[in-house]
């Protein structure tokens, strides 16, 4: 049968050809969203003190600095 009702159309932006525009375009909107999420969390894991550690152990500052700034970040 091929009335009104089962006839999608050939064209480019209808039926399977509409369908596979907007499950590409979905598509890519979650894989960036994923990569997104992924590499901007592994930014923010590091907490104030941690980066207070590492830059005592490389010698940018004293330990009296360290100790200094260390009641201020945990205060």
């Amino acid at each position: 049968m091929h009335g009104y009702y089962w006839d999608w159309g050939h064209g480019p932006f209808w039926g399977g050809g509409f369908i596979m525009i907007i499950f590409w375009i979905c598509l890519i909107f979650i894989i960036l969203f994923v990569l997104r999420k992924l590499f901007k969390g592994e930014h923010q894991s590091e907490s104030a003190l941690d980066i207070l550690k590492k830059r005592y152990a490389a010698g940018e500052i004293s330990k009296e600095e360290f100790e200094e700034m260390k009641k201020e970040v945990q205060s």
